[in-house]
């Protein structure tokens, strides 16, 4: 967080953002330094440090700012003239390969989350300006949140044949791991762990970037505890994926695929809240055990137990919860 008024001014507003670390700088000084590096003070709780900043206008900068990272500073600060993706990766590759630290100076929310999210490890930390701070103070929240949902086992109480409907398989732009899939439910208050196309199968590939999610009337769970119905989504927008530990993360759609498919009903019951969720009828579409192991819907019987998500009777409206009364059947 650079300079903007008192250093203990932005210091107690960032801090109450959840963020430690202030950045003060000379303004009477030349910057960036006539060599492209300048040296700076960090203020934290854990008193003061110096960083190397260095604004990175071609590969020769690069090489300075590896070399910077040598001098014993606490991290360095990259200032691309011209942000690009490649040069970012390539720093950071070099830095995470050496144990050091590497931060980004970034002015918007997007800008921000691209540095978190390069080469799926990222930067250290973010610089930005005093004007940034609600940004920066979203994109913190964001990342400090615990991601974890509460997954619990319920036991089927019926299973019923309903017929043809329109289902829609999300295929994501990412590689799902054995155990991961999305909350999906017919019901506002109760999500079952819906399985990707992970599992091998003797008659069709596995597609490890899918879930066949269920009829298109169905709610997903998403970030923020918010639902969407699986009708109304499309390609770029965000879906998060959850595995059987709780553990979530968020994907970007790259297609929808809404089409005609036999549907099962499939009804349980935990903790006596009762919700039911409505899939394709096929060998590939599966739930998940407490165990952790996916199972068929095809192979499921009442008396079977399944992970889903219960969230206690909240009413949603627009996808958020609601303190009203509502009755879904």
């Amino acid at each position: 967080m650079t300079r903007a008024g008192s250093l203990e001014h932005v210091l107690k507003e960032a801090k109450a953002a959840g963020i430690s670390r202030v950045i003060s700088r000379d303004p009477s000084a030349k910057f960036p330094a006539p060599d492209g590096i300048s040296v700076i003070r960090v203020s934290a709780d854990a008193g003061s440090d110096t960083a190397a900043w260095v604004e990175i206008t071609g590969s020769k900068d690069m090489d300075k700012a590896v070399e910077a990272s040598k001098e014993g500073h606490a991290f360095v600060v990259v200032q691309p003239a011209n942000w690009k993706i490649i040069p970012l990766e390539n720093l950071i590759a070099d830095f995470h390969r050496n144990g050091k630290r590497i931060y980004a100076y970034m002015h918007t929310k997007p800008e921000m989350e691209m540095a978190f999210s390069i080469l799926e490890k990222g930067v250290d930390g973010i610089v930005a300006p005093a004007e940034s701070l609600t940004a920066a103070a979203e994109v913190l929240s964001r990342l400090k949140k615990e991601e974890l949902y509460s997954l619990s086992a319920a036991k089927i109480t019926r299973v019923v044949d309903v017929g043809t409907g329109e289902r829609a398989c999300i295929d994501t732009a990412s590689q799902l791991s054995l155990g991961e899939g999305l909350l999906i439910g017919s019901r506002a208050s109760f999500f079952f762990l819906v399985h990707s196309e992970t599992v091998p199968s003797e008659y069709i590939p596995t597609r490890e970037f899918r879930v066949n999610a269920g009829a298109i009337h169905s709610y997903v769970l998403g970030e923020g505890e918010k639902t969407r119905y699986l009708a109304e989504l499309k390609a770029a927008d965000k879906v998060l994926t959850v595995d059987k530990d709780g553990e979530s993360r968020q994907v970007v759609i790259g297609r929808v695929k809404i089409e005609r498919r036999p549907l099962i009903m499939i009804e349980a019951e935990a903790g006596g809240d009762k919700g039911t969720v409505m899939l394709q009828n096929a060998e590939t579409i599966r739930l998940v055990r407490p165990d952790g192991s996916p199972v068929s819907v095809t192979e499921i019987r009442p008396g079977d137990e399944i992970l889903v998500h219960v969230t206690h009777n909240k009413a949603r409206h627009f996808g958020g919860e609601v303190d009203e009364y509502i009755l879904e059947r």
